[in-house]
């Protein structure tokens, strides 16, 4: 399953997509040049325990890596795959 990625403006998204159809998504906001804030992640129930939503908070993680940017987790699911990870704590604000 390839994880996209679409940055707009002020927000951006990772996402699965199948047959047009959004499966999974992570959303977030930009909040300044370099800090993200992420505020919803949802994944499809055809989806769920396969640990689709821990990968699209990887994905953001490898973002704000390649970009030097910080993340701010509102999202409480995101929120918890940060404290469970901690090899994601560079990129924390």
């Amino acid at each position: 399953m390839e994880i996209k990625h679409q940055n707009f403006e002020t927000k951006g998204r990772f996402f699965i997509e199948y047959q047009s159809k959004v499966l999974a998504e992570m959303t977030y906001s930009n909040a300044g040049k370099d800090r993200i804030i992420i505020d919803h992640t949802e994944v499809n129930e055809s989806l769920q325990g396969r640990g689709v939503g821990y990968k699209l908070v990887g994905e953001a993680v490898a973002h704000a890596r390649k970009n030097n940017l910080k993340i701010i987790p509102l999202c409480p699911f995101a929120n918890a795959v940060f404290k469970k990870k901690s090899e994601f704590k560079d990129v924390l604000q």
